[in-house]
């Protein structure tokens, strides 16, 4: 009984927060953040990376995230960062669909949930990849959804981190390019081409990956990992 009264509750704090966080989002910008992160100091990766998991529980778009930790920290580290944070949270979002949420997140998912279980039932880690790479469901919402399939939290943790690996390196080196082009840096051009020929590959992968498995995501079939 005193369980169930504190899943509730918990539930309903993480509702009050996603939409505090949505009502707010507009007096987040990439101004405000690196002004917080220079204070920092050697904290300031650390931070950030926090920063980032709290934003995906919390349904705050990721891409500004991933644009600032380019500028801030680099094309090398900055995508290190924004991989790390977007991966914990994922990885905290999962935890929470799974114990103390799930009602709630299979309301969100709507008919969708029952089309991501089969595949995963039937293709395990597999499917994950899949719709990391190929945006068949929105992140955030993924990112909860999935924690209501049976799948195992290592072979998700390591699937998300990899898959989302493009992603990151391409918007992390726009913020990256952005950033050196406002500052008049050497061979800004080349890194601009470079930034747009990442985001390509990224926007032409899902094509690839739907061309390679041959057909649209499984209703069901043998059980997954």
């Amino acid at each position: 009984m005193r369980a169930g009264i504190a899943r509730l509750l918990l539930a309903a704090v993480l509702v009050a927060a996603i939409a505090a966080a949505w009502l707010y989002r507009d007096r987040f910008d990439m101004a405000m953040l690196e002004s917080g992160l220079r204070r920092m100091g050697w904290l300031a990766p650390l931070v950030f990376m926090l920063l980032y998991a709290l934003a995906a529980v919390l349904f705050l778009p990721g891409s500004v995230l991933t644009i600032a930790g380019g500028a801030l920290f680099g094309p090398v580290w900055g995508t290190l960062y924004n991989l790390t944070g977007a991966t914990l949270g994922a990885m905290l979002a999962f935890l929470i669909a799974r114990h103390l949420a799930g009602e709630w997140v299979a309301r969100k998912a709507g008919g969708g949930l029952a089309r991501l279980i089969a595949g995963v039932e039937a293709e395990g880690w597999r499917f994950v990849a899949f719709v990391r790479l190929v945006p068949v469901f929105p992140y955030n919402l993924l990112n909860y959804a999935l924690g209501l399939t049976r799948i195992r939290l290592s072979h998700y943790v390591v699937t998300t981190y990899v898959c989302m690996l493009p992603g990151a390196l391409a918007y992390t080196y726009l913020g990256y390019a952005g950033r050196e082009a406002i500052a008049g840096g050497e061979g800004t051009i080349r890194k601009a081409l470079l930034a747009l020929a990442l985001l390509a590959v990224v926007a032409f992968l899902p094509r690839l990956v739907r061309r390679l498995r041959g057909s649209a995501p499984p209703a069901g079939g043998r059980k997954g990992e």
